[in-house]
């Protein structure tokens, strides 16, 4: 398996200062050089969240270390997720922007699987799901989502398998908790495995979090490399389709960005 025995280089190597919208010394430096490729087609900051998961080169071999998953916080988390937090995660405008997304890409009677989930999904309030299931860290969270049938209380930190059965749903998504899971990889196979052919996976990311509990390489880089990070996990499970990212951020620059790395299974 390949790995970097210079981290600082390897952080150096990802964006290219041919870009005009990483030359400013504010902008963290890159660590993945397949991230590279996708920025070079353009110079033009429109759009560059979409062009991360255009053409990436990705490394032949997973890039990432058991150390990149570390946290600053490794107590039990059902320590930290005991006390409930009844409070919305990114701003109303990425709530709405997020809620609008799921509302073109929900269809009728899909079965929905939300992980990493809490007192709300930011489900359109008229979709009508088949079988929607929530599972996350905090049971009484979990008993006020009016968006879901059931709720599973797991911690997939501790063990990152989904109880349900194979091709049990349509779509599963992920609202701004991919960076608190320390075994992404084999959680987004599971995702693979559950989701029915074609199904679709939408991990929904911003630039908030809590510090302590996200993964090392998630602080150590940028809006950007996050959503070449999330796509990475999708490409190394081997079951899904190529990733792509929709840049739904309502007000760039006035409020949360919002990100949407999806991929469909194979």
């Amino acid at each position: 398996m390949m790995r970097f025995a210079n981290r600082a280089l390897f952080i150096s190597t990802l964006l290219s200062s041919t870009v005009t919208a990483f030359t400013t010394k504010s902008m963290p430096r890159s660590r993945f050089g397949g991230f590279a490729s996708a920025l070079h087609s353009s110079p033009s900051t429109n759009n560059l969240a979409e062009k991360v998961l255009a053409n990436p080169q990705w490394p032949p071999e997973w890039p990432f270390s058991a150390e990149d998953f570390a946290r600053m916080d490794e107590e039990d988390d059902a320590v930290f997720y005991n006390e409930p937090r009844l409070v919305y995660h990114i701003d109303d405008f990425a709530v709405s922007a997020l809620t609008e997304h799921y509302a073109k890409h929900f269809e009728e009677g899909d079965d929905v699987l939300d992980i990493c989930s809490s007192w709300v999904s930011h489900f359109p309030v008229d979709f009508k799901g088949g079988n929607v299931v929530g599972l996350g860290m905090n049971e009484y969270e979990l008993s006020q989502n009016k968006q879901i049938d059931s709720f599973v209380v797991k911690d997939l930190n501790e063990e990152p398998v989904l109880p349900f059965e194979d091709n049990s749903f349509d779509k599963v998504t992920c609202v701004v908790s991919i960076d608190y899971l320390n075994k992404p990889l084999e959680v987004v196979k599971e995702i693979g495995r559950v989701l029915r052919p074609g199904g679709v996976c939408m991990l929904s990311m911003s630039n908030r979090c809590f510090p302590t509990k996200a993964f090392q390489i998630w602080m150590q880089t940028s809006d950007l490399e996050h959503i070449f990070i999330a796509g990475s996990f999708f490409h190394y499970s081997g079951v899904f389709d190529a990733p792509k990212c929709d840049d739904i951020s309502p007000n760039p620059g006035r409020s949360d960005p919002m990100y949407i790395v999806s991929a469909v299974a194979k």
